[in-house]
C-alpha cells in the first residue's frame, strides 16, 4: 500500500500515524485533566519535528484541538473571561512578534515553575483583582510567552480554575481562550514570514484525531466527580511545575 501521501518534511508514514495518535491521546488527557495535553504534545513533537517549524505546527494543531473542544463544550464556557483575555492576548501577540526575549531560558522556566506551583496550591492568588483586569493580564502573558514557548495552557489553567464553578466550565473555557491565543500567534508568525504549508496534511490529520480525543474526553468527564477532577488537575500542574524547575536547574547548570 502506498502511504507516501502521509508525509511531511522528515516525517514518514509511521511517524505521521504516531503523531496523529499522540494528538488524540494528549487531547483526551487535556480534556480530562484541564491541563498538560498541549505541553506533552509539544515535548513529543520536539523530538521529531524540525525546530524552526515546531512551534508554528504545534500552534496550528492546538488551535484545531481548542476549536473542537469549544464546539463540543460551548455551553460551559465562562464567557466573562473571553473579551478581556482577547484584549491582553492581542497586545501580547503584537509585542511578541517583534521582541526577542532577553531573559535566559533557565530563568524563564524557573519563574514559570514557581508561579504555577504557587497559583495551583494557593488558589486565592488566582482570584486577585477583578475578572476583567485579571484576564487582560493573563491573555497578554499567555500569548506573548506563547510566541516563544508555545504551550502556555499550563500558565493560564490555574486562573481558569479559579473562575470556573465546574470541571466542564474549566475544560470549555480553556479551549476557547487557548484558541484565541493560538490564532493570534499564527498571525504573528505570518507577520514574520514563517511558512509551514508542507506540513498541512499532518496538521489536518492531527487536528481531526485531536477532535476525537476531545469528544471522548468530554464524555469521560461526565463520569469524573468534581472533587476528583480538581485533585487530578492539581497533581498534573504540580508535576508540570516541578518539571519546569528541574529543567531550569539543568539548563542553568545548577545540578
Amino acid at each position: 500500500m502506498d502511504l507516501s501521501f502521509l508525509s511531511a518534511p522528515d516525517v514518514g508514514p509511521l511517524l505521521f500515524l504516531g503523531l496523529c495518535f499522540a494528538s488524540f491521546a494528549t487531547a483526551l488527557l487535556g480534556t480530562l485533566t484541564g491541563a498538560a495535553g498541549g505541553l506533552i504534545l509539544l515535548a513529543i513533537m520536539a523530538n521529531v519535528v524540525r525546530p524552526e517549524v515546531l512551534i508554528p505546527v504545534h500552534t496550528v494543531v492546538q488551535l484545531g484541538q481548542g476549536l473542537s473542544r469549544t464546539l463540543v463544550m460551548r455551553k460551559h464556557v465562562v464567557w466573562e473571561t473571553v473579551a478581556p483575555f482577547v484584549v491582553g492576548a492581542t497586545v501580547g501577540a503584537l509585542i511578541g512578534a517583534k521582541v526577542f526575549v532577553a531573559l535566559p531560558m533557565d530563568w524563564l522556566q524557573l519563574i514559570l515553575g514557581v508561579f504555577i506551583l504557587l497559583v495551583t496550591w494557593m488558589p486565592k492568588l488566582g482570584r486577585i483583582g477583578g475578572v476583567r483586569a485579571r484576564f487582560v493580564g493573563v491573555g497578554f502573558a499567555a500569548t506573548f510567552l506563547g510566541v516563544f514557548v508555545s504551550a502556555t495552557g499550563t500558565l493560564i489553567a490555574p486562573f481558569i480554575a479559579a473562575a470556573s464553578p465546574t470541571r466542564h466550565n474549566h475544560a470549555a473555557t480553556l479551549g476557547i481562550l487557548m484558541s484565541f491565543t493560538h490564532t493570534l500567534k499564527l498571525a504573528a508568525f505570518a507577520f514574520v514570514g514563517l511558512a509551514i504549508g508542507a506540513y498541512l496534511p499532518l496538521m489536518v490529520a492531527m487536528i481531526l484525531t485531536g477532535a476525537v480525543g476531545n469528544w471522548l474526553g468530554e464524555a469521560a468527564l461526565l463520569k469524573v466527580p468534581e472533587q476528583r477532577f480538581r485533585l487530578i488537575f492539581q497533581i498534573c500542574l504540580t508535576l508540570l511545575g516541578l518539571r519546569l524547575l528541574w529543567m531550569a536547574a539543568q539548563s542553568g547548570g545548577w545540578v
